[in-house]
């Protein structure tokens, strides 16, 4: 049996409790959202641990502000979820780093899948070797462990522990302290993920955890990025212990994608007027497709719910990308992004197989390799990190060659 026909049941619960969370239908079967109603629902706060362990919920407006004074000019990376697909994001950091064009991203923001790649791309080429080991070396194969009857009963269809001890493998003494350093010189690693009970985004700056959080800093990391990439329904809610001004209490998270595709706060793309230096430079990395194949669907309950659920996260996130593409050409601010073609063959989020991960890797490590990675939303007289290239296969285009994904946010 098929991994995409076996697991068809349980994608379905997850998107219920995805747009339960949301307060609203599928977006497929929605009117796009204005500008004015993203800001509006965009998250104001960053949650920053200090130096005696506890939280501070600081305006994002204000954290901008703050790093733009100490660091210029910008570049931030955003990676969104995708599961297992997010081995095309991996596999195109590795690209990067092997061509010699990759950033020093000073910002770096995960959601869900992406909140899991998101520390080695806020560490840099010195963590590719560990980067790949994560996505090829099989080890998240036996991620989904179903509860069998207890799903009925529980949170989940899944068990939690499998992702926890995959985090666990990686996330090591010494990484946590490579961020607290790199926390330290004033670049920022932030992850989204949603509160089960108020249903909003909640952005964690892990840095600071990694250097105020002492000796439960490590947990506390782990617990967020697990909570992060925890899609609702298959994988249980993570409960944390928050500790703030006002006193101690649990919070229950859940996968960041179910209110936000990708995270880039508006005030980090809008420079104030007196900012030294180029524009903000802003990369975006989906994930996953931007639509589905074209493909005979029978009439059927369950295909036309479940391609329907896909069709709507499909058009969700490409509205989400349309609005910061406008945002950064309003702003001057430069906005380069990728996604997986539609031509990529047998693309499901829920397939860790190796094989499966590996061919997927070496896709985004070669169209990264080549220089036919990103697609910038204006045309640009000089793209340093723009070059020609050959595509990664005979039959598949790279993302820079995919004619439907170049039009999604072009200007």
């Amino acid at each position: 049996m098929k991994i995409r026909s076996r697991l068809l049941p349980l994608v379905l619960v997850a998107a219920a409790g995805l747009f339960t969370l949301q307060g609203c239908a599928p977006a497929g079967l929605m009117a796009a959202p204005s500008p004015a109603d993203v800001v509006a629902a965009f998250p104001g706060d960053i949650r920053i641990m200090g130096p005696d362990h506890r939280f501070t919920d600081e305006s994002i407006d204000r954290v901008a502000r703050a790093f733009e004074r100490r660091r210029a000019p910008l570049s931030l990376l955003a990676l969104s979820g995708g599961g297992a697909d997010a081995a095309f994001g991996a596999g195109a950091l590795v690209g990067l780093t092997r061509a010699r064009v990759r950033p020093q991203f000073s910002v770096v923001t995960g959601v869900s899948a992406g909140a899991l790649l998101a520390p080695y791309a806020f560490l840099g080429h010195e963590w590719d070797s560990q980067l790949t080991d994560a996505y090829t070396s099989g080890r998240a194969e036996h991620l989904l462990q179903p509860r069998g009857l207890g799903a009925i009963f529980d949170s989940s269809v899944y068990r939690g522990r499998p992702l926890e001890q995959l985090v666990d493998h990686y996330l090591s003494d010494d990484m946590l302290q490579a961020i607290a350093g790199e926390a330290a010189s004033g670049r920022l690693l932030l992850v989204a993920t949603t509160n089960v009970d108020s249903g909003e985004t909640v952005i964690w700056d892990l840095g600071s955890i990694a250097l105020n959080g002492g000796d439960g800093a490590k947990a506390l990391f782990r617990d967020i990025l697990v909570a992060s990439a925890s899609v609702p329904g298959l994988f249980p809610p993570v409960v944390m212990r928050i500790r703030d001004d006002g006193g101690e209490y649990d919070e229950a998270h859940v996968d960041g994608t179910a209110t936000v595709p990708f995270l880039v706060p508006t005030a980090f793309v809008q420079p104030s007027r007196d900012a030294p230096g180029p524009p903000p430079s802003v990369y975006v990395m989906v994930d996953g497709r931007m639509r589905e194949r074209a493909a005979a669907t029978r009439l059927r309950f369950r295909t036309i719910v479940s391609r329907s659920i896909a069709a709507g996260m499909n058009h969700m996130m490409r509205t989400h990308l349309e609005l910061t593409a406008a945002t950064a050409q309003q702003q001057g601010a430069i906005l380069r992004y990728s996604a997986i073609p539609s031509a990529y063959p047998n693309l499901d989020p829920f397939d860790f197989r190796t094989s499966a991960m590996r061919a997927l890797f070496q896709y985004g490590y070669e169209c990264a390799q080549g220089g036919r990675l990103w697609i910038a939303s204006q045309p640009l007289s000089a793209d340093p990190e723009g070059h020609p290239g050959n595509a990664a296969g005979p039959n598949i285009p790279c993302p820079a060659d995919d004619e439907f994904i170049r039009r999604i946010a072009a200007r």
